[in-house]
């Protein structure tokens, strides 16, 4: 074979390159070119998941929505517990801005109940005579923010003696909307967290699963198949039921988590193990070997890397699956238990077709869980598109 290096002595032309001219060379791009050809690999991706309306709007969406629930107690007009029974199943309220033709400002009626003996039921008139302004950045209910700090400071109150019914009252006339502001808070925080246990786990079984292989990939591959052809739902109810009832609301939101988390490993497991089972015949996965590096760091640092934009967007695609099996559970009285608040617990509300005919607003929180897992899985679309090299 000839060196590609020139000879000692060689003259100055020697080095130079007499090949001809690239037009696509670095030299002769555009600007537009030289700026792609710079780019990162994250900046690629967030070109091409800028192109994703859908996605880009769901980004937004739901970072609003997670940024909303680290103020909840601001927002909600009135505190998770409080208790109005003088307004039991009241329906939900509309804002107005004008009364009898005059500009008054955001104001609701006020409302005068009566009793339906023949139907048993309670029904609520607005009196157009009492006009009930709405009050902004005022002081309200008491509540303690994230159960450390007092406060009183709320978004939006009630008139000084009026009530405030956006979405209506339960039967215990507590406000639905702020119970859903309430429940926001448990139902997206327990997705993110069973997503990142079943993260790691997917991640480190997997890893070793596909880059060891052998009796561990087989008995992993075994344990996967069982798990995956076992129906989740009564799964997820067997194990939530073993849960002792003397356990705290806090304990059982910690186990209904691990359950979620525990159940949800394997398809990022598989997806990871035929990943490394691919990647680690490559030339760099022996040149790290030859140098020394263990099998945790080549699989930390040179194969997982190398397609974590993938597992980022399986992981976002995850997320809904768990919001709906805590929703399921809750609903089905085997997930979280009263005080804590979720959206699954708020839908308790309406299991009787009865409740659902005469207080229909009772299924509003169902609205949130469906624009919420739309989000999830447009973001995940989105992600993945932007992930994959050949699109």
């Amino acid at each position: 074979m000839t060196s590609l290096l020139p000879k000692s002595g060689a003259p100055l032309e020697h080095y130079v390159s007499t090949a001809p001219f690239d037009p696509l060379s670095v030299e002769a791009m555009t600007e537009a070119q030289t700026k792609v050809y710079q780019a990162s690999q994250l900046r690629l991706m967030w070109w091409k998941f800028k192109r994703h309306k859908l996605a880009l709007v769901s980004l937004f969406f739901l970072a609003a929505l997670y940024a909303m629930i680290t103020i909840v107690e601001f927002l909600a007009p009135y505190n998770l517990h409080t208790r109005n029974v003088d307004y039991i199943h009241a329906p939900p309220q509309r804002v107005h801005l004008f009364d009898k033709g005059e500009f008054v400002g955001p104001f609701v009626y006020g409302r005068t109940l009566t009793l339906d003996m023949d139907n048993l039921r309670r029904i609520y008139t607005d009196d157009t005579n009492r006009v009930e302004k709405l009050r902004f950045l005022c002081s309200g209910d008491k509540y303690r923010f994230w159960g450390l700090v007092e406060g009183s400071f709320h978004l939006v109150c009630p008139a000084e003696s009026g009530q405030l019914f956006l979405l209506g009252s339960d039967r215990l006339g507590r406000d639905v909307l702020s119970r859903i502001l309430y429940g926001a808070r448990i139902s997206l925080t327990i997705g993110l967290l069973g997503v990142t246990m079943s993260f790691v786990l997917g991640i480190v079984i997997g890893g070793i699963a596909g880059y060891r292989g052998g009796t561990f990939d087989l008995i992993t591959q075994r344990v996967i198949e069982v798990l995956q052809s076992i129906p989740s739902i009564p799964l997820w109810m067997a194990l939530a039921a073993i849960m002792p009832v003397t356990w705290s609301p806090i304990l059982i939101y910690i186990g209904i988590t691990v359950i979620l988390g525990m159940l949800d490993w394997t398809g990022l497991a598989r997806a990871v193990r035929s990943k490394l089972l691919a990647l680690r015949e490559e030339d760099y996965v022996l040149a790290a070997q030859l140098m020394g590096a263990s099998g945790s760091r080549v699989i930390g640092r040179h194969l997982i890397p190398g397609f974590m934009s993938h597992l980022i967007a399986t992981a976002t695609m995850s997320i809904p699956g768990m919001i709906l099996g805590e929703t399921a559970l809750s609903f089905l009285g085997l997930g979280l238990r009263p005080p804590m608040t979720s959206w699954g617990i708020l839908l308790t509300e309406a299991r009787s077709v009865s409740v659902i005919a005469f207080y229909p607003w009772l299924l509003l929180p169902t609205i949130p869980v469906i624009f919420v897992i739309l989000a999830f899985n447009f973001l995940g679309d989105g992600l993945r598109d932007a992930a994959d090299p050949y699109k």
